[in-house]
């Protein structure tokens, strides 16, 4: 069976330049993706669908070769004092027919290298991630740098870690679909009782959620009470060189360079 095909379209802040018909279109057509994946469409993010939801989000579309959109990612921007912007990954859909063919990945890769390229590409980029998926969380700790928690990132949190986790439980709560009750835990970084109730809380054992690394999934298993709606509040960052490792670590190449590395040692 060939492999499909789809076209992959960079939108940066749309709500300041798209026509209301445009945004009305668009959201319509996020909506429609949303609702494969959700019971209950969450009001929040892009899908809240007015030209200020959209004015501070970063979002790449997928769309397949009738042009019919089939997936989406979808980031907000946050403004940290001390840090500067922050990049919040905070929603991917992708409807039940394209899963498996990597859209995920590339719709989430896409935005974070081209929104690293819409700014001083040589500066470090911060990057956030609230999440009780484990799939989610396992890709952050894998592919950004000094990512915490982690299982191989710092074993305690930087000022700017701290900072950005602290503006996330203050002031963004609403934007990231917090609860109001949720109570923010700095020394985990765990925000417990963050999705109780609500449609992103999930089973610890569903396996449609879980990383392929085991200890990926037993070390963020361990954080939250999955049953309580906890989540995990991560921060890391990358950079162009990190952006490049992170591209070859994908295509197999370290993984070559090593395995030849240990052959000459052996030898």
């Amino acid at each position: 069976m060939s492999k499909k095909r789809y076209t992959v379209e960079f939108l940066h802040r749309p709500g300041l330049y798209l026509q209301d018909d445009e945004i009305d279109s668009l959201v319509s057509e996020m909506r429609a993706v949303a609702g494969q994946c959700f019971s209950q469409i969450p009001e929040y993010q892009a899908l809240a669908g007015t030209r200020e939801d959209l004015s501070d989000k970063v979002i790449t579309l997928a769309r397949d070769s009738d042009g019919k959109l089939v997936g989406f990612c979808s980031a907000l921007l946050l403004d940290v004092e001390g840090v500067g912007p922050v990049l919040h990954l905070g929603l991917t859909c992708v409807g039940p027919g394209e899963r498996g063919a990597g859209l995920t990945h590339v719709l989430t890769s896409r935005l974070v290298f081209q929104y690293l390229l819409t700014r001083q590409p040589l500066e470090r980029l911060w990057v956030s991630n609230v999440a009780c998926v484990l799939s989610s969380l396992g890709n952050v700790a894998r592919h950004f740098d000094d990512v915490f928690p982690s299982p191989e990132g710092p074993v305690a949190p930087g000022p700017k870690h701290t900072r950005i986790a602290q503006a996330i439980d203050r002031r963004y709560r609403k934007q990231i679909a917090i609860n109001d009750d949720a109570v923010f835990d700095a020394g985990t970084f765990v925000m417990r009782g963050s999705v109780r109730a609500s449609p992103f809380q999930k089973d610890a054992g569903d396996p449609r959620f879980q990383h392929r690394d085991r200890i990926l999934n037993e070390y963020y298993g361990q954080l939250m009470r999955f049953e309580e709606g906890d989540e995990v509040v991560q921060v890391g960052h990358l950079s162009i060189l990190s952006g490049v490792k992170y591209l070859l670590r994908r295509s197999g190449i370290l993984k070559a360079l090593r395995t030849r590395r240990d052959m000459v040692a052996q030898a």
